[in-house]
């Protein structure tokens, strides 16, 4: 039995496993939501606070969990930046909710100092950015309008587009599958989202949308090149290399870029690619073989 056999004979009980996932996902979504009162951790661009960029090679392993001690309010995050290839640390960046600059300033100055006397942060090794917290909401909100309307406006474009409701609620339900996988995977992995976060998910959108709109097409408005199974394996084939290339460059970028926005970028799609493929080729062309099958009067 080949491939192509073997589908045809289980492409409904197929239906399930991205389904799962998907009820996995948003089970860990919702836990979240319980336990903080939103479906992801946020960063200070989207709930407001002050960020600081010390320059320094300087190694503070410490200074998350001291800086937390000394403000149990705020939420606290360290990062360390490094060089790319050496790996050497050039930076430490520091973010911080609910807290004026001039405390956060002269907490990080003692941590640091714990490790080399007198140290100063000065102008020549310090910058800040803060964000109120009302602006941080209000961009928090927009974005979230932005996906909304990005859902509603694409729903339309494939409805008009192929004119039949089931297959076109398919192909946005693939998109919303593979957003609620990438949010529940920051959930998991402790990851903190930002406006680029943000940006992320709706092009996110965009990579998924492309290869369920081929599938689309291929199943509904080109029934001339064999049946149904030969098309879809044949849209598969070019969906497939589509999604692969586009993953093995995000991770090569990933891996090389020291951007701590545009590994976040990368990092989510990256996450919903990989998933994208689970549900574009188990459940949007299996909801498509049924469908054609369905309006041909087949079983």
């Amino acid at each position: 039995m080949d491939v192509k056999e073997w589908y045809a004979n289980h492409y409904k009980k197929l239906f399930f496993v991205p389904l799962i996932v998907l009820v996995f996902s948003l089970a860990i979504i919702g836990m979240h939501y319980a336990r903080t009162g939103d479906f992801v951790d946020r960063d200070v661009t989207l709930k407001g606070g002050i960020t600081i960029t010390i320059s320094t090679n300087i190694k503070v392993p410490s200074m998350q969990d001291s800086l937390a001690q000394q403000f149990p309010a705020s939420d606290i995050l360290v990062r360390t930046l490094t060089e790319f290839g050496t790996e050497e640390q050039t930076g430490i960046l520091v973010e911080a909710s609910d807290l004026e600059e001039e405390v956060l300033k002269k907490a990080v100055e003692e941590n640091m100092q714990e490790k080399q006397s007198g140290f100063l942060l000065t102008s020549d090794n310090y910058s800040s950015e803060q964000v109120g917290s009302s602006l941080g909401e209000s961009f928090y909100r927009q974005m979230l309008t932005a996906i909304m309307l990005a859902f509603v406006f694409m729903g339309i474009v494939v409805l008009i587009t192929f004119r039949s409701l089931i297959p076109s609620l398919t192909v946005v339900f693939c998109a919303f599958c593979d957003m609620a996988f990438a949010v529940a995977m920051l959930n998991i992995l402790g990851l903190r989202l930002s406006t680029a976060g943000i940006a992320a998910l709706l092009m996110l959108i965009g990579y998924s949308i492309d290869t369920d709109i081929l599938i689309t097409t291929k199943a509904l408005k080109r029934r001339e090149e064999g049946n149904i199974f030969e098309r879809m394996f044949d849209g598969m084939k070019t969906g497939l290399t589509m999604t692969t290339t586009t993953i093995v460059a995000l991770t090569a970028g990933y891996f090389i870029s020291q951007s701590y926005v545009i590994k976040e970028i990368f990092l989510i799609l990256i996450l919903g690619l990989l998933y994208d493929m689970v549900v574009t080729y188990l459940f949007n062309t299996g909801v498509l073989v049924w469908w054609v099958k369905r309006k041909a009067g087949e079983n």
